[in-house]
């Protein structure tokens, strides 16, 4: 194109331009409305020397950056129990001997880099957890990380074992069962689950794997007795136990063509029998002690001698707490005294007796009722959530909100709407169990990753 056709109004209006916003740029040019505040034009930042001038709210924002790094370095950052969905470790409180996520961290660790070879959790709750709802999908989700085979711990005789699929487990009428609610005879010593059984002449249990990855065979077998001396027959073969404990373990490997372990009673055999516990050499491995319809503060009055026996013949990492149902059977109620001060002595005792192990309370879920023709959350609810973590905190223990994690307020109405949730606005069904267990799972995977060890 001919240069003569040039037009000199574009370079005069770009010029005119560049002159004018370099001229706002010399001014405080902020300019406010409806509640904004828009930045200040300085086209001539990058030719200024000295200190740049910043943006106040980057400023900021960069500073409280920094501030979290050094916080996440220095001590766990502050949350609120009553949102957070992770879990909440109170070991690390200063001047306490903690007793938080530490110690099973370290022995999860160990376990993945093959410096052990067992790690063990005892999971005690009431009904939510029975059946091995709930433990069952934390179980095989830890183990398929961890390694490990087997459902752990189940008792003689149980009255879920109908619904329970993680085993078949069958048993003749003729057994008695001692328990928290039935007064036991002095002496009865109970066990971790509160049950302690007695056979009649000709008692028999039979357990067999069920067709699930990790729960299809048995392996290591441990059967779980009183004191004195017995004889059962194992699978057609004579076997004589001797306990000079209140409880005893007798551990064997089971023959891998046999698909099923029966044990029977003979006449002479009046003493106490707890349970079998099913693993593998190595691994992780979940005792599900549930007990239907307590609170529980009954955890109370199982002796010291037998917690210091069951520590030496099945020692856990992690000891679970998980109640709350059966605190809330007045849905407005929201004064908890009565449960708090016997429930702090069984967190008190526990400790003193598993001085190396991690307790993580979890939290009561959420619990719906009918008012004014609608189901909402009870007023309990909450008022419990406060209680379970104050004492949580106060002793230095590790804490995990169900509520929140499920989805805090009217979550159980949602829950079973969506076919997660019995309707009875309390417990949760198999779909919603297995849900809650891997939530719990992702909390503990997120612990375990953030872990400095």
């Amino acid at each position: 194109m001919p240069s003569g056709n040039k037009h000199p109004y574009p370079f005069k209006i770009v010029l005119g331009t560049l002159l004018s916003l370099a001229a706002i740029s010399l001014v405080n040019n902020t300019v406010s409305f409806g509640g904004y505040t828009l930045r200040p034009l300085d086209i001539l930042a990058d030719f200024r020397t000295g200190a740049p001038v910043e943006d106040s709210a980057l400023v900021a924002e960069a500073a409280l950056a920094d501030s979290l790094k050094a916080d996440s370095l220095a001590a766990p950052i502050h949350k609120d129990f009553a949102t957070y969905t992770g879990i909440l470790d109170y070991g690390f409180n200063a001047g306490n001997e903690g007793a938080g996520m530490q110690h099973f961290m370290h022995a999860l660790k160990e376990l993945k880099t093959g410096r052990r070879k067992k790690v063990r959790i005892a999971y005690f709750g009431d009904s939510m957890i029975e059946g091995d709802l709930i433990t069952a999908d934390l179980r095989d989700s830890l183990q398929a990380y961890f390694g490990g085979e087997g459902v752990g711990f189940v008792p003689a005789t149980s009255v879920v074992s109908g619904f329970r699929t993680t085993i078949t487990h069958s048993f003749s009428p003729n057994w008695t069962d001692y328990h928290f609610r039935n007064n036991p005879p002095a002496g009865t010593e109970l066990g971790p689950s509160g049950h302690a059984f007695v056979p009649a002449p000709e008692s028999w249990v039979r357990y067999q794997p069920v067709k699930h990855h990790r729960l299809d065979q048995f392996e290591e077998v441990s059967l779980l007795y009183g004191k004195g001396r017995r004889n059962i027959i194992v699978n057609n073969k004579t076997l004589e136990l001797k306990g000079k404990g209140k409880i005893n373990a007798y551990s064997f490997m089971s023959d891998s063509t046999q698909r099923s372990l029966t044990l029977k009673f003979l006449n002479e055999n009046p003493a106490l029998f707890y349970g079998v516990c099913f693993e593998s050499p190595s691994g992780i491995f979940l005792d599900n002690y549930s007990f239907r319809g307590i609170s529980g503060i009954e955890l109370g009055k199982l002796s010291r001698t037998m917690w210091d026996e069951l520590q030496d013949v099945r020692p856990y990492d992690l000891i679970v707490l998980h109640y709350g149902a059966n605190v809330l059977f007045w849905p407005e109620n929201t004064k908890f005294d009565w449960y708090e001060k016997p429930m702090v002595k069984v967190v008190d005792s526990l400790r003193r007796y598993f001085p190396q192990t991690s307790f993580l309370i979890v939290g009561t879920a959420d619990k719906a009722y009918k008012k004014k023709g609608k189901y909402v959350t009870a007023p309990g609810v909450k008022a419990l959530m406060k209680v379970q973590h104050k004492f949580a905190e106060s002793r230095s223990i590790a804490y995990w909100n169900l509520f929140s994690a499920m989805g805090g307020e009217g979550a159980m109405t949602r829950w079973v709407d969506t076919a997660m949730a019995n309707r009875d606005y309390t417990h949760f069904n198999f779909r919603g169990a297995s849900k809650v267990g891997a939530l719990l799972y992702k909390a503990i995977m997120d612990e375990y990753q953030q872990a400095d060890m």
